[in-house]
């Protein structure tokens, strides 16, 4: 396992019991209480988001500590509907280090490491699969805009396909999870 899987494993593994906890994933008949958690963990990333668009901010994310949040959307309003799901639809990645399990709330550290990764050259067959993840999934990218969420999700990307072995559905369909950037668009 790489420095970097480890470390994000080991952030994950935290973050994961944390979300599974808070889901009550593991207690049958708690789903009120999971609702109940997950509903104020929406309202405060809808809240006390911290991200935008803007290329300053894809920039700041350099020099922001490793254990600073990059929090709620930044595009348009979150949808509560819309973000149990994504939680939900994460969870069956759990065990992947890289892929975040909330897009509404990422490490900087984690986001750093996947910023670096974008600049990862593809071979011909990986960049086929990542070409038609693009193609596939409803941003037609790993975001609506190429704002900060682009690079990253796009270096989760090709972390994904040259590590992991994702083909494009695979990837079109995280990524879609993944989405920050607000709106009441399902993955069912």
């Amino acid at each position: 396992m790489t420095d970097f899987a480890l470390t994000i494993a080991t952030r994950r593994g935290a973050i994961c019991l944390g979300l599974a906890a808070t889901l009550n994933l593991a207690l049958p008949g708690a789903a009120s209480a999971a609702a109940d958690e997950i509903s104020k963990r929406f309202r405060f990333l809808a809240g006390n988001g911290n991200s935008n668009c803007s290329q300053s901010f894809l920039d700041s994310i350099a020099s922001m500590p490793d254990t600073a949040r990059l929090q709620g959307s930044c595009c348009g309003p979150m949808d509560l509907h819309r973000y149990r799901e994504q939680i939900a639809g994460l969870q069956a990645h759990m065990a992947i280090a890289e892929i975040p399990p909330d897009p509404y709330d990422i490490e900087a550290g984690h986001a750093k490491r996947l910023l670096a990764a974008y600049g990862i050259q593809l071979g011909p067959e990986q960049q086929k699969a990542y070409d038609q993840a693009m193609d596939l999934s409803s941003e037609k990218g790993p975001c609506c805009c190429r704002c900060w969420r682009w690079h990253v999700y796009g270096g989760l990307g090709k972390l994904l396909v040259r590590d992991r072995g994702f083909g494009g559905p695979e990837l079109a369909h995280v990524w879609d999870l993944s989405d920050g950037c607000g709106g009441a668009d399902h993955v069912h």
